[in-house]
């Protein structure tokens, strides 16, 4: 008997690949039950109590049959979403997702999967982890010592659904290319996220993005001096800009809108920002003109910088100058003052290191300002008597200053 039970196992698991979805479905539907009554009446003997006897190499059977890599299982996939509602069966089945991956990868290796990536996509994707531990309440099994096994804990649940979900993305990171570029075409603090990985797919996977930096370039705005991911944003915007084969008008025109948006900065912005832009000098040097030329512009009125347009192309950068960091120099913090003061001297060819500015913030500074140790200075060499200085004050035969 239990041959001829495995014997129908493996004629059911051959018709989930069957031409006819009636076929399929009912093929499914009777392994399915199979699965539940497997844990019910555990075929093999358990030998103490408290074992866990759910049937996992009978619903692996199952995983297989719904992700075959030459045809699209979305059909019967969606059918299959009813018995992912048991908490139980959703956890073996991430766990039979992420043995299933590796091993089809590994034979593939690394080489595309059309098919069997989009029927993996469909059958996760629409797994949802619940909240609390109290709310895992359905089960198609419940066993002997519940408490005490994983499938009863919402930690293993979880950990099972990331590394389901990390295995799945590491070996199909191009997945995530339309996903990206359109969380990039956003804006705000969405693109900022999904400039990680964007830099990823560009640098590792031969992306091709023709219209990257013209984003890029709107995606600053003054949030980004203001914004919790400005360290990493920066750390990137660094790392995009560093190529010496960027064309000097797309390196001014950065440059350029970074130096306006600073006007508007808080100190601890600038104090990263200036050693930034002193960098990009550095790097580019056709683009030190904008430095040094003293009959550019004075103000705003007369840039010809053309700030509002979207291509950095068109901005008109490279017949500007940097007159923002002049008018830094007279900020009212003293080290913003004196970083920008640097500008005025020849640049060293050492670049600066910025990893320790990125995290910078306005409690560092004001904590740094409170320790410091002030000298006494002699203002007057003569004390003062009344209010205005004189001798005969009468305001001094009244008030004694101290």
């Amino acid at each position: 008997m239990r041959h001829r039970y495995n014997d129908c196992v493996d004629c059911l698991s051959e018709l989930m690949g069957h031409d006819s979805f009636q076929v399929k479905e009912l093929a499914l539907c009777t392994l399915m039950k199979f699965v539940e009554l497997e844990a019910r009446y555990p075929l093999i003997k358990v030998e103490w109590k408290g074992t866990l006897t759910f049937p996992r190499e009978l619903l692996k059977v199952v995983v297989d049959g719904l992700l075959p890599m030459d045809e699209n299982a979305s059909l019967l996939i969606s059918r299959f979403q009813e018995y992912l509602e048991y908490d139980d069966v959703r956890y073996f089945v991430t766990k039979a997702v992420t043995e299933s991956i590796a091993q089809v990868m590994q034979k593939a290796k690394e080489r595309p999967l059309p098919f069997y990536q989009q029927n993996v996509f469909s059958l996760i994707s629409p797994m949802i982890i619940p909240n609390k531990e109290s709310d895992m309440v359905k089960f198609m099994v419940k066993q002997d010592n519940w408490e005490e096994l994983k499938v009863s804990k919402l930690q293993a649940h979880k950990h099972a659904f990331e590394k389901m979900w990390l295995s799945f993305l590491k070996h199909k990171p191009t997945l995530m290319i339309d996903f990206l570029t359109v969380a990039y075409g956003i804006g705000g603090a969405i693109s900022l996220l999904a400039l990680n990985g964007l830099f990823v797919l560009i640098h590792q996977h031969n992306l091709e993005y023709p219209d990257f930096y013209k984003k890029l370039y709107n995606l600053l705005d003054p949030s980004i001096y203001h914004v919790k991911y400005r360290a990493r944003f920066f750390h990137l915007l660094d790392l995009f800009l560093s190529s010496s084969h960027l064309p000097a008008y797309l390196v001014a025109a950065f440059v350029k809108r970074l130096a306006r948006l600073a006007l508007s900065a808080p100190p601890e912005a600038l104090l990263m920002l200036i050693p930034f832009l002193c960098n990009l000098f550095r790097r580019h040097p056709a683009c030190r003109l904008l430095v040094h030329r003293p009959s550019g512009p004075e103000d705003m009125s007369e840039d010809p910088y053309l700030m509002e347009v979207e291509d950095p192309s068109e901005s008109r950068a490279l017949q500007s100058c940097l007159w923002e960091i002049q008018a830094l120099q007279n900020h009212y913090h003293p080290d913003v003052a004196k970083a920008a003061a640097v500008l005025n001297q020849s640049l060293s060819e050492m670049e600066d290191d910025i990893s320790g500015l990125l995290e910078l913030s306005a409690y560092e500074l004001f904590d740094k300002e409170v320790k410091k140790k002030a000298t006494d200075v002699p203002l007057e060499f003569e004390q003062v008597r009344g209010l205005f200085g004189k001798k005969n004050d009468i305001f001094a035969e009244h008030f004694a200053l101290a």
